[in-house]
């Protein structure tokens, strides 16, 4: 992926970290990155800092890049990247279930600017929900961070960054318009702007597609799947919104605000008895305030909510009324969370954070759970140093969960910066992840139980070695890691989540990527060992974890044209945790193009899935053919 410039990044960290976008990364982590300007961060660390300092793999996507890949979805932006590994239930606006690091998907944290999101029922953040045409930027942070954010970040962090208006950026409206093969169409317009102090983004947007069959024939037969077969196709609409806008004293104080609704009514597969047509809304609210008491000491106050409302129906009729006896029907999942960190620069090159988390879940639903309630305060402290070529990162948290009491989680860094650019970089870290409300207090159905109220979170432990390089126009990376997961949660033989099972995880990731002349081309290779470790099924893969990837992308400008071209391969999987349903390995073509035909105004085509070939993420679920896209795009930001 292009990396961000340091201007560029540090103006978008007003809206989404305690680094004031007026700030270079010395002035906020109290150490002094290389002299060029290079790639900045703020999610490995909570702090601003460069991608050369952070000591960990990471993967930044910029707006820049997702106007060039012309992405569907979010799903389309992250499949191929390293250690990632994507399942779908059927087309577009399907479930998406993210595998990181050979990880459980419940196992990666996600937030949009701070907040994180995910039902707090299942422990899914439904990716599929959240409108591209939003994000400014994705950071992907992998390998443990639960000494910074707590439970769940076993595989890693997802950071999502929501577009925004920049200072000094007068009035900006923008506009795109699309449609594409099935019925597709979309539409997104908005307006933003910013002087000295103010900025501010709004935008509205919507999305339909006729879809494709999402389970395909002989699924009832085989009792797998969706367990029915249903060949029509299964439609699906989003309607979405996002606002945000921010202020900045001359003293350097910040506040700003961001909000994200999105509402989706996706058709799948399905019977009376498991319904077919779920409604499902996104929201997020999230808030900020940052101020300096004293030169060497910032202070950061953020609250915000997220909410993943969810209700099922079967022909139209609510699924409760239809089928009152099913023990479910609507979820309505609520994540408070509120959070003070304090920066502190102790002296040069070093910088200590210390803060208190505090996030609070609740489940509303006419399925009768035991507990509708619980909450986690956390405290963490990471203390950032270098000595000439050292680097040092140290971390600790502890956590009080009022069901599970307390937990403890430390992580330790070890860099070394060679004179002509490279990085070798050391790491360990500890995380865990606290049981599902599924997990835990599901009701029996049919009076067979189906959760288990005396399951323990899952713990980790994580080694990893990586030697990188970021350059202006070209980087390399290769990094090794084991993880150890021990309480893996897993259904026993009669369908009850138990701790019963670890896992043993070993991988070896790749990245290479020049600009040069016009060629942007950027390579990623991934190899995996998920294994199951003395549980039910020793020895066998974890189930839909691809053990090969490979992903090229290559671009091409030619004054005001631009093409290019994305290659991914992935290697077989298993879909079940027996390894008896394998899903083959597989390769897909993508081919884009794009025409600046006048200031700002752009029009883009592109074909994915270019020799339309039959796969599968998921055991008998459909994946989309060859599709087409064509795109009419407005924005400032393309002006030639």
């Amino acid at each position: 992926m292009k990396k961000t410039a340091l201007a560029a990044a540090l103006l978008s960290l007003g809206l989404a970290a305690p680094a004031s976008y007026a700030q270079t990364a010395s002035d906020q982590s109290g150490t002094t990155p290389n002299s060029t300007l290079e790639p900045v961060i703020v999610t490995a660390t909570r702090t601003a800092i460069t991608e050369n300092d952070a000591l960990a793999s990471v993967t930044v996507i910029t707006r820049e890049d997702i106007e060039r890949l012309q992405p569907t979805s979010i799903a389309d932006l992250l499949t191929g990247l390293p250690g990632v590994s994507i399942a779908q239930t059927g087309g577009i606006g399907a479930q998406t279930s993210l595998y990181l690091r050979g990880t459980n998907a419940d196992h990666v944290l996600v937030m949009i600017d701070g907040v994180r999101i995910g039902s707090v029922s299942s422990g899914l953040a439904a990716l599929e929900q959240i409108p591209v045409d939003a994000i400014d930027r994705i950071e992907l942070v992998r390998g443990p961070r639960a000494t910074l954010y707590g439970s769940d970040a076993i595989g890693g962090v997802i950071q999502i960054f929501l577009r925004h208006g920049q200072p000094n950026g007068g009035v900006s409206p923008s506009l795109s318009v699309t449609g594409g093969s099935h019925g597709y169409v979309k539409g997104q317009a908005g307006v933003s702007g910013g002087d000295s102090h103010l900025w501010y983004n709004a935008s509205l947007g919507g999305e339909y597609t006729g879809g494709i069959p999402g389970c395909r024939m002989g699924a009832a037969e085989l009792g797998v799947a969706c367990f029915v077969d249903d060949p029509n196709n299964d439609a699906y609409r989003n309607w979405n919104g996002f606002a945000n806008f921010g202020y900045r004293w001359d003293n350097g104080t910040e506040l700003a605000f961001d909000w994200l609704r999105s509402k989706s009514d996706a058709e799948y597969a399905g019977s009376p008895y498991s319904g077919n047509d779920a409604i499902e809304e996104q929201y997020v609210y999230g808030a900020r305030l940052s101020f300096s008491p004293l030169d060497l000491w910032k202070v950061t106050l953020s609250a915000g909510q997220s909410r993943d409302d969810d209700a099922t129906y079967y022909q139209g009729t609510y699924y409760g009324e239809y089928y009152p006896r099913m023990p479910t029907g609507f979820f309505d999942s609520r994540r408070n969370q509120a959070s003070w960190q304090n920066d502190i620069t102790l002296a040069t090159n070093q910088l200590l954070t210390v803060g208190v988390d505090y996030d609070q879940e609740h489940i509303y639903s006419d399925t009768g759970f035991e507990q509708t309630t619980r909450g986690d305060t956390g405290t963490f402290a990471q203390y950032q140093g270098t000595f000439g070529q050292n680097e040092i990162q140290l971390s600790a948290r502890h956590d009080h969960n009022d069901q599970f009491g307390n937990h403890n989680t430390g992580a330790a860094a070890w860099g070394y910066h060679f004179d002509q650019g490279p990085v070798l970089s050391v790491s360990y870290g500890s995380a865990f992840h606290a049981p599902t409300f599924d997990d835990l207090y599901f009701p029996a159905f049919g009076g067979v139980p189906t959760s288990n109220p005396d399951l323990k979170p899952e713990t980790s432990h994580s080694a990893e070695i990586g030697l990188t390089q970021q350059l202006s126009n070209w980087n390399w990376g290769v990094n090794a890691y084991q993880t150890r997961i021990t309480d893996l949660i897993e259904l026993n033989s009669l369908y009850i989540p138990m701790n019963i099972d670890s896992a043993r995880i070993r991988g070896v990731e790749g990245q290479f990527g020049f600009t040069l002349d016009g060629w942007k081309a950027q390579t990623y290779l991934t190899w995996l060992q998920p294994k199951d470790d003395g549980g039910l099924y020793n020895g066998n893969i974890l189930p839909r974890r691809a053990e090969r990837t490979a992903r090229e992308d290559v671009d091409r400008t030619f004054g005001k044209f631009n093409v290019g071209a994305t290659f991914f391969a992935s290697g077989k999987r298993y879909d079940d945790a027996a390894n008896v349903y394998r899903l083959g390995g597989y390769a897909t073509t993508d081919f884009r193009a794009g025409y600046t035909f006048a200031p700002g105004w752009q029009v883009e085509a592109k074909l994915a899935n270019a020799f339309n070939h039959s796969y599968e993420t998921a055991y008998y679920y459909n994946q989309l053919g060859r599709t087409w896209y064509l795109t009419l795009r407005y924005s400032p930001a393309t002006i030639q």
